[in-house]
């Protein structure tokens, strides 16, 4: 069943991302998707989609929707929340890691995000046409989304309506990100680096820069050294998100989802797939720290979080939310039957 929903206002840096573009980056294209997939597998979840559903990625100012055909599922993940004008006039709050069912002619008004990144998952996932196998936004190469861009008033977007609306909604407890230092396996180019600069970067504190985007974040710290002038410049090779470069000056450079395929700059490290996600909540002037692991390590630690949200998912639970009749409690009561009639006693 189609359902559709109306862009009243955009926001600031929303864009409709999914689990990305990938088995073309030979080709130069870049994977692109979710910044933190965890948080946008929980909204997703909430709604009762698969993981790698498209979905809203709020970066900045939340957009405002409208439902032109309902009724459709949303849920929030991330630090916001959103306002719920119903058709009929009144008004209710959406905090995060809640769902709650739309009916045509409902406005949806998401809030600003308190940082980081944050989802907002609709029933079915947000159904416009893919390219290169995939729904996610690329503005550099402006494909993917609607018309490779940010949201936009006016834009329309394809989802799908509830088959019924059960009543009942579903929230879980938000999903806590591992803490302590990103973790990041050695390599390729450590040999481009003076002796001990790895064990340099394990032992610093870095500080993420307002030179930062879904490209990728520039760190400020204390400056790497390279082997020589001459290494700090390679024959440009393959790079991927979590990629750590390393130019002329030093800095690193953290490469995100939306990074070129090819660098020129040696790499001294690759943060692990398992850590990738906690990159999405940074902020300007954050601390990073990293530490180094092996191989299986990398791999035990993405075999620990796949499991962590499966356990997250069987803790979702369901809920009535105010104003709804709950029957089922309601007949499960312990009432007074057998009557049939009540009236005054007769009197002789």
């Amino acid at each position: 069943m189609s359902g559709w929903l109306d862009v009243v206002d955009g926001g600031l840096g929303n864009a409709i991302q999914d689990a990305g573009r990938h088995g073309y980056r030979h080709m130069g294209v870049a994977v692109s998707g979710f910044l933190d997939p965890l948080f946008a597998a929980c909204a997703n979840a909430l709604v009762g989609n698969a993981g790698d559903a498209a979905a809203i990625e709020l970066r900045g100012l939340g957009p405002s929707l409208k439902v032109r055909q309902g009724p459709l599922r949303v849920a929030l993940t991330g630090a916001l929340s959103a306002s719920i004008l119903r058709h009929g006039g009144s008004r209710q709050v959406l905090e995060a890691w809640h769902s709650a069912t739309l009916e045509s002619g409902d406005i949806l008004k998401c809030g600003p995000v308190d940082g980081g990144t944050a989802y907002l998952a609709v029933s079915g996932g947000i159904e416009v046409a893919p390219q290169l196998g995939s729904r996610a936004t690329y503005q550099r190469a402006a494909i993917g989304g609607i018309d490779g861009r940010l949201l936009a008033s006016g834009d329309a977007l394809p989802c799908r309506r509830l088959a019924r609306n059960e009543y009942r909604e579903y929230r879980a407890e938000p999903w806590q990100h591992a803490e302590g230092p990103i973790r990041l396996i050695p390599g390729p180019q450590v040999d481009h680096f003076a002796d001990g600069e790895l064990e340099r970067l394990l032992a610093a504190v870095y500080r993420v820069t307002r030179d930062s985007d879904r490209m990728g974040m520039r760190l400020d710290g204390p400056a790497l050294t390279h082997r020589s002038p001459a290494h700090a410049d390679i024959v440009s090779d393959a790079v991927t998100p979590g990629t750590l470069q390393v130019p002329g000056n030093g800095l690193p450079i953290l490469l995100l989802a939306d990074c070129q395929t090819v660098g020129g700059y040696p790499k001294i490290a690759t943060v692990i797939r398992a850590d990738l996600p906690r990159l999405a909540q940074c902020r300007t002037g954050d601390e990073l720290r990293f530490a180094a692991v092996d191989l299986p390590g990398a791999l035990a630690l993405q075999r620990r979080e796949t499991e962590r949200l499966a356990r997250w998912k069987n803790g979702i639970g369901s809920y009535l939310p105010a104003g709804y009749l709950d029957e089922t409690a309601l007949y499960t009561c312990n009432l007074i039957d057998g009557m049939v009639r009540a009236e005054p006693p007769i009197r002789d």
